[in-house]
């Protein structure tokens, strides 16, 4: 009986040293292909920081580093030649949003129509917690004393039962 249970808990310990070097070997990672890397490390680095900042619009909410979709891989290309071709930062980000809209951002500015969106979250929220005060003091104000006197009697009289 005893051999048994030494093979269950040692079998249990098999697997969670499985589970646990599964989890360290899952780290993040970059789908950039090394085809895809600058031969300078400065506008490489440029084009990591800026390929955050940047959706996949494939995987929506990934940024085109993480992500291995072709389009990604497209547009990290394409970055990369803007930032070869001697765009600043800003010039590149233009050139992407010109091309594929300000949802290719991942943090939009809070500006014209996309100012409705920023605002649109906090408004409802503010709006439910109004309803809800509305609500209880509604609420309230009905279940106040509205008994008359033969309803109060009868009450006590229950009360008393």
């Amino acid at each position: 009986m005893s051999g048994a249970g030494t093979r269950g808990r040692v079998t249990l310990g098999l697997q969670a040293a499985a589970v646990a070097l599964g989890l360290l070997v899952a780290a993040p990672v970059q789908a950039v292909q090394p085809d895809e890397m600058l031969a300078d490390p400065a506008l490489e680095s440029r084009a990591r920081a800026l390929s955050k900042g940047l959706r996949c619009l494939v995987c929506r909410n990934e940024n085109i580093d993480d992500s291995d979709a072709q389009l990604a891989r497209d547009l990290r290309i394409l970055l990369r030649e803007r930032l070869v071709a001697g765009d600043t930062d800003a010039e590149a980000v233009a050139f992407l949003v010109d091309r594929y809209g300000e949802y290719v951002l991942l943090n939009p500015p809070a500006t014209g129509a996309n100012l409705l969106l920023w605002v649109a979250g906090p408004a409802m929220l503010l709006a439910g917690v109004g309803i809800a005060f509305a609500s209880f003091r509604r609420r309230s104000a009905v279940s106040g004393d509205t008994l008359d006197e033969a309803e109060r009697a009868r009450l006590a009289e229950i009360l008393k039962e």
